[in-house]
């Protein structure tokens, strides 16, 4: 399945990927493929990171659902949802998002690249930590690692990626992606 190019559909289909692996998880303490994370500090950090974010640059506020260490699966289901509303009213199109970073976008826009992004990405993380289907959309690969390629130095001095991992010279679009941000593609459980 393809995923779409409107900020709230393409939403829809990525966390609903990623909420398909919550909640294939067996074991939230299995490592993941970031040193020192867990399955459930996966959803931690999609969970933790952008409610502030999105507040600081729009004044929207969240719902707060359990925290992850009460119960992963209801915390990602809250999140993911009250994300899904804001891009789901119709008021959205006329907001935007501002940040002393990155000015100001359309506020689907920067939802989309900045935490769609991430959700997508970090469900390569919470499936390979769990032993589940870790298939990424090979078009949307090659869309983030060809944009995020032309602005590596500021991406790589964020601190918010590691070092890029070598791969292959034929590598696909997903193991591209994922040795450009700082994962070793070919990473399997203890």
């Amino acid at each position: 399945m393809a995923l779409s190019d409107r900020p709230a559909e393409r939403h829809r289909q990525v966390a609903g990927l990623f909420t398909d692996r919550v909640r294939g998880t067996a074991s939230w303490d299995a490592p993941a493929p970031v040193a020192g994370w867990t399955a459930r500090d996966v959803v931690r950090h999609l969970t933790e990171w952008f409610p502030g974010f999105l507040a600081s640059g729009t004044g929207i506020e969240l719902p707060k659902g359990p925290s992850v260490d009460e119960d992963p699966v209801a915390a990602w289901q809250i999140h993911a949802d009250a994300v899904q509303a804001v891009l789901d009213d119709p008021e959205t199109a006329h907001r935007h998002l501002t940040n002393p970073h990155i000015g100001s976008l359309p506020l689907a826009a920067a939802i989309d690249q900045f935490y769609t992004s991430d959700v997508f990405m970090h469900t390569w993380d919470l499936a390979r930590a769990t032993g589940q289907d870790d298939t990424l959309d090979p078009d949307f690969c090659a869309e983030l690692v060809g944009g995020m390629a032309q602005m590596e130095e500021i991406i790589r001095s964020s601190g918010q990626y590691g070092p890029r991992v070598a791969v292959p010279e034929d590598a696909d679009a997903q193991t591209r992606l994922l040795g450009f941000i700082g994962r070793d593609p070919f990473w399997s459980r203890p």
